[in-house]
């Protein structure tokens, strides 16, 4: 029962261990190595297309804080109320 027991656990070991070499092989071959390179292609352009997300998320958020801070989304005043520089007082016309 003993014997028996070793010759089944080398077996499965034997299988285990031939598995992962014959995957390793497959990896150096130009195929395993061609299909590695478009794997880590694919992860580079996703996180390209995140960072771009995350500068325009954050591009958004920054207009957004200088219009409020500058007033660029404030109503306009009414047309009476309008005070241009080097004038003052009412509109006059003068001919």
């Amino acid at each position: 029962m003993r014997r028996l027991f070793w010759l089944a656990m080398g077996i499965t070991i034997g299988a285990l261990v031939v598995r992962k070499l014959s995957r390793a092989a497959e990896k150096m071959t130009p195929a395993g190595i061609g299909a590695s390179i478009a794997e880590g292609l694919r992860d580079l352009a996703d996180a390209i297309g995140d960072f771009g997300a995350d500068v325009r998320d954050a591009m958004a958020e920054r207009e957004q804080e200088l219009r409020a801070g500058t007033g660029l989304d404030a109503p306009l005043p009414a047309t009476d109320q309008v005070q241009l520089p080097g004038r003052r007082g009412a509109h006059t016309s003068e001919s």
